[in-house]
């Protein structure tokens, strides 16, 4: 039997299954020390709660099954139609589920810590409160998945999309987001403390929470709300920050060295010790901004605001001021 594929992030329902089963035989099976049940036919099984760790279900049909509760520790699901299913509370702990179909999916506080989910269609599944730390989702799709307080700890999601999901509340601590796709996504209260966002599209996203030491050097942050974010330590150095709501955010110490961040709002902000160097900030919003010690050696302030501003010991050298308002609402000419 020839297998149908499709490209990434594309949704698998062409494989054709060539054993059908009802849940009684396969438990009785799997019971007997059967494991490989690769392209089989179990649509709209209740498999409720059984213990299937180590199956192999590959290129198998499960979309309508109930797999409330199920173990599939360690279990081979590659290529599964998993569509709509209801896996909540399930143990798929270390799993293979690369290029799975899982759209749809009901996956509320379920175990998928360490499982492999490369290039799987998580397209509007719903992870919330889910475990997928040290999941491997490499060019997976979650656009419009719920991950409300997922655990995504040290998760390697580069070049995953990620459009529009709710990652609102989760831990994306010390994840790999390199080259992910975060348009117009939901991260208010997040974690994403030294994670790793390098070259990721967060356009017209909403961040609020602690990204303390993570590294956005090159990241696309075009008109996303950043406001009372913890940037502490942060590197943002090339990055795409034009029309950014920085307002009343922590920057203490980060690398801003060449970042675009015209007409941005940094009121109030605390760039105490930034690293400015040749950052392009025209027409941005400084009042009330905190830029003691900062760098600002060849960046671009014309038109700026910085009424109000604490310039205590920066480094202004080879600034542009020009038509600057200065602290003291002069204007720089």
């Amino acid at each position: 039997m020839t297998l149908v594929e499709v490209p990434v992030n594309r949704i698998v329902k062409a494989r054709v299954p060539i054993a059908t089963m009802n849940a009684a035989e396969l438990i009785s099976r799997y019971a007997a020390g059967e494991r490989d049940f690769s392209q089989s036919d179990l649509w709209g099984t209740n498999l409720r709660e059984a213990n299937l760790s180590g199956i192999n279900l590959s290129y198998s049909d499960l979309s309508g099954a109930n797999l409330h509760g199920i173990n599939l520790q360690d279990a081979n699901l590659s290529g599964a139609v998993l569509s709509e299913v209801d896996l909540s509370g399930a143990n798929l702990s270390g799993a293979n589920l690369n290029k799975a179909d899982l759209e749809g999916a009901n996956l509320r506080w379920t175990n998928l810590s360490s499982c492999s989910l490369m290039e799987a269609n998580l397209s509007r599944a719903i992870l919330s409160k889910a475990n997928l730390s040290a999941a491997n989702l490499t060019e997976a799709n979650l656009s419009a998945a719920n991950l409300w307080v997922a655990d995504l700890s040290r998760a390697v999601l580069s070049r995953a999309n990620l459009k529009k999901a709710n990652l609102n509340e989760a831990d994306l601590s010390d994840v790999n987001l390199w080259g992910a796709n975060l348009n117009g996504a939901a991260l208010i209260g997040v974690n994403l403390q030294s994670g790793n966002l390098r070259g990721a599209y967060l356009c017209e996203s909403r961040i609020h929470g602690n990204l303390k030491g993570a590294n956005l050097s090159g990241a696309n942050l075009s008109q996303a709300d950043l406001s009372d974010c913890n940037l502490d330590g942060a590197i943002l150095s090339e990055a795409d920050m034009h029309l950014v709501n920085l307002s009343g955010a922590n920057l203490n110490g980060a690398k801003l060295r060449g970042a675009d961040m015209r007409e941005s709002d940094l009121t109030a902000t605390n760039l105490s010790g930034a690293v400015l160097i040749e950052a392009t900030m025209s027409m941005a919003k400084l009042n009330r901004t905190n830029l003691s010690r900062a760098l600002l050696r060849g960046a671009d302030l014309r038109g700026t605001d910085l009424s109000s501003a604490i310039l205590d010991e920066t480094n202004l050298n080879g600034t542009n001021l020009r038509g600057t308002i200065m602290p003291d609402k002069s204007i720089h000419n």
